[in-house]
């Protein structure tokens, strides 16, 4: 592990992130997390997660031996998108006992309608007949995720960042009743590409558990060439051939955005000059961003071929992430439970 400080001395600031391991991780994920993982941590002392114990908001869903498998595929994409293991700590969640320790100590102190409030609770309690305690609190764990590692600036996408102002405001909540504990954690949100959309529904955010029952919907960052493809060039548009970011239609714009993200030189307004000029039409586009997330992704298969090879590289690296993050966390949940009144 490299130091966790900078060229001057000074503590590097620590960030801390994770993806739950369902559904299928695509290249939305990529593109507003991984990428910005990787691309960043040089910068910080960085914390990545797999947050198995999020998976069980919903326990009718969960497969324990499915779930196991995935949560080392998702550790492995980490190292293949670029995550250091010698640079950034890895490890899950569940390895950690102090996440659901300090959680129990913020549902406590969490008010009830601060978690009504959450957007994705209602939005999910919306479609489901009966709805689990785990789907409510959830956001309550995630703030314990956070917190557990005195963390400074949490990478999200727009959507999430709801969920890092609840962590602040559950953190200073705790500090007001019992003391200076937590630091109040802040959002490192990416400007540009963190938001990638649904390619048969461009109003719709691209999903991990939607891409796994809808061909189409996503791009997987496992996905066989021809099948990333298929998807990219169905991609729903509109019978038109406007380019142009500002008047073009969801579906087109998402494209834009992506092909921008994967690494565009050219910028928006050339591109449609660009493709206008040569009298281009969506399929076009869509062929050339199709060319890009190829690019993109041939690398990572291969590396994940590599990694899942070799078993006991992966078991170390776990094995080591999860003993810096047990270290990182004793102390934090200690000074919570003295300052609350319980332990020794």
């Amino acid at each position: 592990m490299t130091a966790t400080t900078g060229p001057d001395g000074a503590p590097k600031r620590r960030v801390f992130s994770g993806v739950q391991p369902t559904g299928k991780l695509h290249i939305g994920n990529y593109v507003g997390a991984l990428a910005v993982w990787a691309r960043e941590q040089h910068r910080f002392d960085s914390l990545f997660c797999v947050v198995d114990l999020h998976a069980l908001t919903v326990p009718e869903a969960v497969d324990p031996g499915g779930l196991r498998a995935k949560v080392r595929e998702v550790a492995a994409l980490y190292v293949a998108a670029g995550v250091d293991p010698d640079r950034s700590t890895i490890f899950v969640q569940s390895e950690v006992p102090a996440h659901s320790e300090l959680a129990w100590l913020l549902t406590c102190t969490t008010p009830l309608g601060w978690l009504q409030r959450m957007t994705q609770f209602k939005a999910k309690s919306g479609r489901l007949g009966s709805v689990g305690t785990g789907l409510l609190c959830y956001p309550v764990l995630q703030a314990a995720d956070i917190l557990l590692y005195e963390t400074d600036l949490v990478p999200v996408g727009e959507d999430q960042r709801q969920h890092v102002e609840l962590a602040r405001d559950v953190a200073l909540r705790f500090n007001s009743l019992f003391g200076e504990v937590f630091v109040p954690p802040e959002a490192m949100i990416r400007s540009g590409g963190a938001r990638v959309m649904g390619l048969d529904d461009p109003t719709a955010k691209m999903s991990k558990s939607t891409g796994e029952r809808a061909p189409g919907h996503s791009v997987g960052l496992l996905d066989p060439p021809a099948v990333a493809r298929k998807a990219i060039m169905g991609a729903r548009t509109d019978s038109g051939r406007e380019f142009r970011y500002d008047e073009a239609t969801p579906g087109v714009r998402n494209l834009i955005e992506l092909y921008e993200a994967l690494g565009g030189a050219e910028s928006r307004d050339a591109l449609a000059e660009r493709l206008d000029r040569e009298g281009k039409g969506y399929g076009h586009l869509k062929a050339e961003v199709a060319e890009r997330v190829e690019a993109t992704l041939a690398p990572i298969r291969e590396a994940y071929a590599r990694i899942v090879a070799d078993p006991a590289y992966l078991d170390g690296i776990l094995a080591r992430g999860a003993e810096r993050a047990r270290d990182l966390a004793a102390p934090v949940l200690r000074r919570a439970q003295r300052a609350a009144g319980v332990g020794t």
